[in-house]
C-alpha cells in the first residue's frame, strides 16, 4: 500500500531519558546511609496524621477511627507510634476487679480501682484471710474463751442440777427416792434401810398405804416430766449463747483486721463496703475456719498459701494497669468473641463443670479500657459474632461478659451473670478501601460508631523536596532493621525501584513493607558476596532474584508463543488483526501477555458483535469498550445515514474472562482494517482505551505490557521495525527495565505515544490517516478515506438490496 505523504513517527517516539527516570541525587552530600539521619515523621501521609490526630483527641461518643489503604503501607506500625505517644500524655486507666457477691453468689460485683490498687487489694485479701485463719483458732484456744464457755456450761450444769436438787429434796421429804438410771431417771418408795424398796416389800404394805405412796411417785413423775421438757430449752439457750460468744470473739477478732484492712482504703467507699461484706460473711461462717485450723493443727501444718475453700474471698484482678504508664494500647491479633468480651472458664469436678467468679477472664475491650483497641477488620468481621459483639459495646458503652450460648439463647443452665463493666475505649480499626467502603454502604451502624476515617496514601510525588525526605526513610529503615547502610547508588536504585511499584516516574511508593522487605534482601545478597555495603548491583539482584522466582508462569506463556502454540506476529502485516496487550495480574506478581485481536466486516445493520460479550466471557467494562468504537465508527464514518454494516472483534485463544477497556483501541483498529482492507504492521503491538471522539486514553499496567511484548520480539530477534504504541497520557509512568530502554537507545525497539486513534492507524498502516474537509471528504489514498469509500459502498448495497426486495415484493402483489 502507497501514500504519497510519509508518517512521520518519530515525532510519535518515547525518547530513553522518558522511558525510565533515573534517580540522581548529586544534590544530597552523603556516601551512605549511616551519614543520613533517620526520620520520624510519616513523610507522604498528612492527610492520614490529621485525621488520626483528629480521631485521636476527639472525645464524643461514636469518634471510633478505620484505617483504611492497601496492605504494606505501613497503617499498623504508624497507629501503634501516634497512639502510644498520645497514651503517654493521657490518664491513668483503671484496675478491674471481680469480687463476690455474698448476697447473690451467681452475680459477681466488680469494683473501679485507683492503678496499682487491684494487684495490692487482691494480696491485702489474701493476707487478710490467712491472719483470719491462724487468728480465729487462737481466739478459740484462748483461757478467755474457755472461761467464758467454761461459765455458760457451769451456768447451764448449776441449773439443770438444782432443778434436780430441788425435786430431788421434795422427794426425800415424801420418802420417796430418786435414781439415775442408763435409760432416765426412776421413783420409787424408801424401805426402813433408806433404801429403794423391793417390789415384794411394797406388796406387802396395806392398801391405803400403797394409795398414798403411788399418789406421791405420780405427782413426783409429773415434776419430773416437767423438768426434762424444760432442760432442752435450757440447752437452746446455752447454745444462743454460746453461738453469741462466738460471734462476740470473731467479731472482735476479725475486726481487728479489717478495721487495719479498711484504713488503707478509707478513700475508697466500694472496697470498703466489700470488706465489710467480706468480714460478716466470715462471721457467719466461722465455724469454716474453726474446723479448717482444727485440721491444720492436728497435721501440724500452717496455713501459708491461699486455701481453695476460701476462693469466695479472693480478688480477681480483671484487669492490672499497675505497670502501665498512661493508657492502655491494645493490639488484638486474633479478635473473636471471646478474645473481645472475655469468658468464664469452668473446672472439671467429679464430672461435673464448675466455676465461680475467680474464673472470669477478661478479653481485649477489658485491657483496653480507658485507652486503645487496635484491630484487623477483616479479622473481626470473619470471626462469628465478634463483630456484632464490637458493635454492642460501642452502642451500649459496657462491656457484659456473656458465653456465645447464652446470647444465642442456646444455654438454659444458671450461669454466672457478672456486673457489665462501663467502657471507655477508642477502637482502631485497619483494614482495605474496599472493606470500609462495603461496611459503610450495607453497615447501617457502622457510620454511627466509626465516624473517622484515616485515609492512607499509597504514594507520594517525586521531586526534589520529596527525595532527601525519602532518602532519610531508606536510612530509618535500614538502622531500624540492622541492616548493613546502602551507598548512595544503592539508594538511587532503591528510589527508582519505588518509582516502579509505584507505577509512575512521577511519584514514590510509600509501601513500607515492601521497601523494608527489599532492604532486607539487598543486605542478604550484600553479605553473600562479601561486602560490607549495600551497592546498585545487590538492589538489583534483589529486584531479579523475585522475577526468577515468581515468572515460571509467565515463561510458560512466552514459550506458547514462541512456539507457536499461541498464535502472535511480531513481523509482516496483516488485514483486520492487531497485536493487544494485557496484564496478568498473580498477588502482587504481574506480566504482560501480547494478545491477537481479530475483526470482521460485512454489510448489515449497523451491529458490532463483542463475540466475548456474546459468550459470557467479557467483563462489563470490556463490552462497554466495545460500545463506545461502535459508537465512534457511526458518528465519524455514517454521522447523516444508518451505519450499514456488522462486524465482529474477538480476542483469539481466549479461554477465560477478559475485563477493562484498554484493548479498545486496538479492536477499533483492528476494524477499520477489516473495512479499509489495509493491512497493518504485526511488528507493533497497541494498547490504550478510546473514547467516542477517538482520543486516546490512558491504560494500566503499561510497563509489563511493554516489557511482555519486548520479550517475544528479544527472543525471536529485534529488527528495529517493532515497538509498541501506548497512549501519551502514560508516558509519566514509564520506568521500564533496562534491556528495553537499551533497546531503545539503539534503534532495535521502540515506544511511541499517542494521543488520537489516527496516529495509531498511520503507525500500523503506514500511511496517512487523513483529515477531512469542510465537505467531511478525506484525501484521497488515506485510511480514513478508504475506511468512508467502503462504508459507503456498504451504503449502496444495502440501499440497491432494499430496492430489490421492494421490487420483487410489488411484482408479488401484482401476480396476486
Amino acid at each position: 500500500m502507497k501514500n504519497n505523504k510519509t508518517v512521520k513517527t518519530h515525532e510519535l517516539s518515547v525518547t530513553a531519558a522518558d522511558l525510565y527516570h533515573v534517580c540522581e541525587l548529586s544534590g544530597l552530600k552523603f556516601t551512605s546511609t549511616d551519614e543520613i539521619e533517620g526520620i520520624s515523621e510519616h513523610i507522604g501521609q498528612s492527610r492520614a496524621m490529621k485525621a488520626l490526630k483528629f480521631g485521636v483527641d476527639i472525645k464524643h461518643e461514636g469518634y471510633n477511627l478505620f484505617a483504611l489503604g492497601s496492605t504494606g503501607l505501613g497503617k499498623h506500625t504508624t497507629v501503634k507510634e501516634h497512639l502510644e505517644e498520645q497514651a503517654k500524655h493521657a490518664e491513668a486507666a483503671f484496675d478491674w476487679c471481680y469480687v463476690n457477691n455474698f448476697e447473690h453468689p451467681h452475680k459477681p460485683m466488680v469494683l473501679k480501682l485507683p492503678k496499682g490498687i487491684g494487684r495490692k487489694l487482691q494480696q491485702d485479701m489474701q493476707q487478710f484471710v490467712l491472719d483470719i485463719l491462724a487468728a480465729i483458732p487462737a481466739a478459740f484456744e484462748s483461757d478467755e474463751y474457755h472461761s467464758a464457755f467454761q461459765a455458760l456450761h457451769d451456768e447451764y450444769v448449776r441449773r439443770e442440777d438444782s432443778a434436780l436438787e430441788e425435786i430431788a429434796a421434795k422427794a426425800e421429804s415424801n420418802n420417796i427416792v430418786m435414781l439415775r438410771t442408763s435409760t432416765g431417771w426412776n421413783l420409787g418408795p424408801k424401805n426402813k434401810d433408806g433404801k429403794a424398796m423391793q417390789p415384794e416389800e411394797f406388796q406387802k404394805l396395806p392398801d391405803e398405804e400403797k394409795q398414798a405412796i403411788t399418789q406421791v411417785v405420780e405427782e413426783m413423775q409429773d415434776d419430773l416430766k416437767r423438768l426434762l421438757l424444760k432442760i432442752p430449752v435450757w440447752q437452746k439457750e446455752t447454745r444462743q449463747k454460746v453461738k453469741q460468744l462466738n460471734r462476740e470473739v470473731t467479731h472482735t477478732t476479725v475486726t481487728h483486721f479489717s478495721e487495719e484492712l479498711q484504713a488503707n482504703y478509707a478513700e475508697l467507699e466500694s472496697v470498703k463496703a466489700y470488706i465489710e461484706k467480706s468480714k460478716q460473711d466470715i462471721i457467719d461462717n466461722v465455724e469454716l475456719f474453726r474446723k479448717y485450723g482444727a485440721e491444720k493443727k492436728a497435721g501440724n501444718q500452717t496455713p501459708s498459701n491461699f486455701p481453695e475453700e476460701f476462693t469466695g474471698y479472693q480478688v480477681n484482678v480483671l484487669v492490672d494497669n499497675g505497670q502501665t504508664e498512661g493508657a492502655p494500647v491494645i493490639f488484638e491479633d486474633n479478635p473473636t468473641y471471646q478474645n473481645l468480651i472475655g469468658r468464664i472458664e469452668h473446672i472439671a469436678q467429679f464430672g461435673t463443670l464448675i466455676t465461680d467468679f475467680s474464673l472470669i477472664k477478661p478479653g481485649a475491650v477489658h485491657l483496653a479500657n480507658g485507652g486503645y483497641l487496635v484491630l484487623d477488620a477483616r479479622k473481626v468481621l470473619t470471626s462469628p459474632y465478634a463483630w456484632e459483639g464490637l458493635k454492642r459495646i460501642l452502642r451500649s458503652r459496657e462491656v457484659k461478659i456473656e458465653s456465645l450460648e447464652q446470647v444465642l439463647s442456646l444455654a438454659s443452665t444458671t450461669s454466672l451473670q457478672p456486673e457489665p463493666i462501663p467502657v471507655d475505649v477508642k477502637v482502631v480499626l485497619t483494614g482495605s478501601r474496599l472493606l470500609y467502603y462495603l461496611l459503610k454502604q450495607y453497615d447501617q451502624e457502622f457510620d454511627l460508631l466509626f465516624k473517622v476515617a484515616v485515609d492512607f496514601s499509597e504514594d507520594m510525588e517525586r521531586d526534589d523536596s520529596s527525595m532527601g525526605l525519602y532518602v532519610r526513610l531508606i536510612a530509618t529503615l535500614q538502622k531500624q532493621n540492622n541492616l548493613l547502610s546502602l551507598d548512595k547508588s544503592a539508594v538511587e536504585r532503591v528510589i527508582e525501584h519505588s518509582s516502579r511499584m509505584a507505577q509512575d516516574s512521577e511519584k514514590l511508593s510509600l509501601h513500607m513493607g515492601h521497601l523494608a522487605d527489599l532492604l532486607k534482601e539487598a543486605d542478604y545478597w550484600a553479605r553473600e558476596v562479601g561486602r560490607s555495603q549495600v551497592q546498585r548491583e545487590d538492589v538489583q539482584k534483589v529486584i531479579d532474584s523475585r522475577l526468577e522466582r515468581m515468572d515460571q508462569i509467565r515463561d510458560r506463556v512466552q514459550e506458547a508463543i514462541l512456539r507457536g502454540t499461541y498464535l502472535v506476529n511480531t513481523s509482516g502485516e496483516e488485514v483486520a488483526q492487531v497485536n493487544g496487550l494485557s496484564v496478568i495480574q498473580l498477588d502482587d506478581y504481574a506480566f504482560g501477555r501480547p494478545s491477537r485481536i481479530t475483526a470482521t466486516a460485512r454489510l448489515g445493520s449497523g451491529k458490532v458483535i463483542d463475540i466475548e460479550r456474546e459468550v459470557e466471557l467479557g467483563g462489563p467494562t470490556h463490552s462497554k469498550g466495545v460500545m463506545i468504537l461502535s459508537s465512534y465508527l457511526a458518528y465519524r464514518y455514517a454521522k447523516e445515514r444508518p451505519l450499514a454494516l456488522s462486524a465482529s472483534l474477538v480476542f483469539e485463544q481466549s479461554y477465560g474472562m477478559i475485563e477493562g477497556d484498554s484493548a479498545s483501541a486496538a479492536e477499533l483498529c483492528a476494524l477499520l482494517s477489516a473495512l479499509a482492507e489495509v493491512p497493518l504492521k504485526q511488528s507493533l503491538a497497541v494498547t490504550g482505551s478510546v473514547n467516542q471522539h477517538g482520543e486516546i486514553q490512558a491504560i494500566g499496567g503499561v510497563n509489563e505490557k511493554i516489557e511482555g511484548f519486548f520479550d517475544i520480539c528479544s527472543a525471536r530477534g529485534l529488527t528495529g521495525e517493532q515497538g509498541v504504541i501506548i497512549p501519551s497520557s502514560n508516558v509519566k509512568h514509564l520506568m521500564l527495565k533496562a534491556s528495553v530502554v537499551q533497546a531503545v537507545e539503539r534503534g532495535e525497539f521502540a515506544v511511541y505515544a499517542v494521543t488520537r486513534i489516527d496516529e495509531v492507524l498511520a503507525l500500523l498502516s503506514g500511511i496517512e490517516a487523513g483529515v477531512a474537509d469542510e465537505k467531511g471528504h478525506y484525501p484521497q489514498d488515506t485510511f480514513n478515506a478508504k475506511v468512508a469509500q467502503r462504508v459507503e459502498k456498504l451504503t449502496q448495497l444495502q440501499e440497491e438490496y432494499a430496492a430489490s426486495k421492494n421490487s420483487d415484493k410489488s411484482r408479488s402483489r401484482k401476480k396476486h
